[in-house]
């Protein structure tokens, strides 16, 4: 039974979908001003990666909305200094956050909606809670009343009463007037002739930041849908403003589950630029860092945990994706007799047990991680006493790769990774040892090193790894 804990409710879950086998999840995304930082994939990347493939592996049908904020002070502020259009800047941050979110090995969503390209959504949503007493106009913007929605507060579990305004760097700042100091903006008018806005029955402006969310989740989700997600400080005012909003305007409930990803620490503070211990993931790949190593260190710890990421600890992904791939290369590699082993059908079945057991229980990544490596010493044991039989092989290879559809960190097969040359290299070195040449046997082994593949001689034959694989 698949559960989940809902921060809404403050309890956990057992899952039920609007629609059966059928799941929508809207995800918070990134505001592209610069490229994305390890904190930002920990919980857009990773968590909301290994949410959709668990769901699907569930044999859920997933629709996965993740939007672009492409529109905010930073964006405006900085294009300009930088003499170009909000479109021309941001256009190098969104390439780049796909090309990290593929080697990082997570899924593009189905649908990846940008803010600037849904204002109509927004005015629509603004014009209705207008009309029904959520939202006023002040000097050309326009505010959500909070007062007029008695829930406020529900996500967050914080007693607003008072003039409190928030506790976050995005909490709106505005200029104009305002009936109440915790009121927010839906839409803020243009200051200027030459900031970037746009004309709309409300006049001449851009949209507020919790606006954004809204329009694009329900435009592609419904009014009501089953999993919004993101990170923890996103709860407030973020996520508590789109429930006012949202649910103002439509009189239904929102989402259903609201999921939250704790803070990563880096060496256990928090990660700053000032501190010096903020890192893209790019800053990780020039430091000589596999991909798959930094999504292990990511997954390791479950996502309503915080991640305390320190380089030792990332050497020791390294390590363990090493001996995991190393694991299903022998597995694979192996010659076994037929038949079957009893041991290690049960062993098979106790992984596959104690994986989804931990995946149930609100995504623990560790207990599942834990059953995987359970499992391959187990295996590991059996193929040194010649334990193996070719069922289990078979079947054990079979629930790898079914592991690996949701944590994606044994990376490709041999064959997959092997190209004609290469091949033709190792074929040529057997030959050279069958013939005694052990000098030229020595010297083709250097070049496939050179190359990053490493040989190992093994009594079923030659096993190759690809370096930092």
């Amino acid at each position: 039974m698949l559960k989940f804990f809902n921060t809404l409710s403050g309890q956990l879950e057992e899952f039920r979908p609007i629609r059966e086998g059928k799941v929508g999840i809207y995800f918070c995304g990134p505001t592209v001003w610069d490229f994305a930082h390890i904190g930002n994939f920990r919980s857009l990347g990773v968590f909301g990666d290994t949410l959709r493939r668990y769901l699907r592996y569930r044999g859920y049908e997933v629709m996965h909305v993740m939007n672009i904020t492409d529109v905010e002070d930073r964006i405006i502020k900085f294009s300009k200094e930088q003499g170009l259009s909000i479109d021309d800047y941001t256009a190098r941050y969104i390439e780049a956050l796909w090309e990290d979110f593929d080697a990082l090995g997570c899924e593009r969503p189905e649908i990846m909606p940008r803010a600037t390209r849904h204002i109509d959504e927004m005015v629509e949503i603004i014009k209705r809670l207008e009309a029904t007493g959520h939202a006023y106009r002040s000097e050309g913007s326009y505010y959500y009343r909070i007062s007029s929605f008695p829930e406020y507060g529900k996500l967050s579990k914080i007693n607003f009463a008072g003039n409190i305004v928030g506790g976050s760097e995005r909490v709106d700042t505005d200029k104009y007037e305002k009936e109440d100091a915790r009121d927010f903006a839906l839409w803020k008018a243009a200051e200027s002739p030459d900031e970037p806005a746009w004309d709309t029955d409300l006049g001449r402006g851009r949209p507020g930041w919790h606006i954004e969310c809204s329009a694009m989740s329900m435009k592609y989700l419904g009014e009501t849908f089953d999993i919004h997600a993101g990170g923890i400080d996103l709860v407030f005012p973020h996520h508590e403003n789109e429930i006012a909003q949202s649910e103002g305007a439509t009189g239904k409930k929102f989402s259903n589950y609201w999921l939250h990803a704790e803070h990563l620490k880096v060496e256990g503070e928090s990660m700053s630029k000032t501190k010096g211990n903020y890192y893209t993931f790019r800053d990780l790949l020039e430091k000589g860092f596999d991909p798959v190593a930094i999504r292990y260190l990511l997954l390791s710890v479950p996502y309503r945990k915080q991640l305390n990421f320190t380089f030792e600890g990332l050497r020791g992904a390294a390590k363990t994706v090493e001996s995991l791939r190393d694991f299903r290369a022998r597995l694979a590699a192996t010659r076994t007799e037929a038949g079957s082993n009893p041991e290690l059908r049960a062993a098979a079945a106790r992984a596959l047990e104690e994986f989804e057991s931990g995946m149930d229980d609100d995504l623990n990544t560790s207990v599942a991680l834990a059953a995987i490596h359970n499992l391959s010493r187990e295996v590991n044991r059996a193929l040194d006493t010649c334990g193996l039989r070719a069922d289990d092989q078979r079947d054990i290879l079979e629930l790898v790769a079914r592991f690996d559809s949701v944590f994606n960190i044994f990376g490709s097969g041999q064959q997959e990774l092997l190209d004609a040359e290469i091949q033709s290299l190792i074929d040529e070195r057997q030959d050279a040892r069958h013939r005694r040449d052990f000098a030229r046997a020595d010297q083709i082994r250097d070049q496939l090193a050179e190359r990053g593949i490493t040989l190992e001689d093994t009594r079923d034959g030659v096993r190759w790894k690809r370096r930092g694989a």
